[in-house]
């Protein structure tokens, strides 16, 4: 699985960033920006899930023309890490998001933020647009 980034340049540095993942960050070249993103993926998830991190690392790939893919050794975590940065960017709380998934049940939800349920594709999809439903996902399988 991978996450899609964007990279380009402004003024003197490189921007790149992970709206899936809501991670935004810069470098003075471009490889620099890139090793940047995977750090900063990587600390945050760190931070949110200080079990599950000791193995956790971040590869970028460099598509080219303004494209990069994100992917992990740990694909559960990183959906859990997308999920809980796009229900924090919604404001939203656990329990609204399980209500748009017509759950009366949020800890059924809080397992996929946690990692503890595995998320197919299609099911990722629905689950971003229930935590976030102001923001336009565009996923794509590479």
């Amino acid at each position: 699985m991978e996450l899609e980034g964007k990279i380009w340049k402004s003024g003197k540095f490189w921007l790149v960033e992970v709206s899936s993942v809501n991670v935004m960050t810069q470098g003075h070249s471009r490889e620099e920006a890139l090793k940047m993103i995977a750090d900063a993926i990587e600390g945050l998830v760190t931070c949110y899930f200080p079990e599950e991190s000791k193995d956790f690392k971040v590869v970028v790939q460099d598509y080219k023309k303004g494209i990069i893919g994100v992917s992990t050794t740990n694909n559960s975590v990183m959906l859990a890490f997308s999920l809980r940065r796009q229900r924090e960017m919604s404001k939203s709380t656990v329990r609204e998001v399980a209500e748009r998934l017509g759950s009366n049940y949020p800890n059924a939800y809080a397992r996929y933020e946690k990692g503890k349920t595995h998320v197919s594709l299609d099911q990722y999809e629905r689950l971003l647009q229930a935590v976030n439903p102001q923001q336009n996902f565009h996923l794509r399988v590479v």
